[in-house]
């Protein structure tokens, strides 16, 4: 089983100590590049996939490292979605 693997394994356990650098490892294994727009974007990121052009925004946590509950469930809904769009044959 590879990191991304693990990773993803990890994410669906909805972990309490998922840090926001493991969120964006496995984004950016699935074929994700973080996106920040410009000096005003705070901590607000984008993650963009340019084969689907599907985006996925979070926000960087701070001053800890953890995601919080709700992005921990907003990261899986995104990644299900897309991956039904996928089998769909939409993307």
């Amino acid at each position: 089983m590879g990191k991304r693997d693990k990773l993803m394994e990890r994410l669906l356990k909805r972990p309490a100590d998922f840090e926001y650098d493991e969120a964006r490892s496995l984004l950016i294994k699935l074929g994700y590049r973080e996106d920040h727009r410009g000096r005003t974007s705070g901590s607000r990121v984008a993650f963009i996939n340019n084969d689907t052009g599907h985006i996925i925004r979070l926000h960087r946590p701070h001053p800890g490292k953890l995601l919080k509950k709700y992005q921990i469930e907003q990261l899986i809904e995104e990644l299900k979605m897309i991956e039904e769009l996928k089998k769909q044959g939409v993307l």
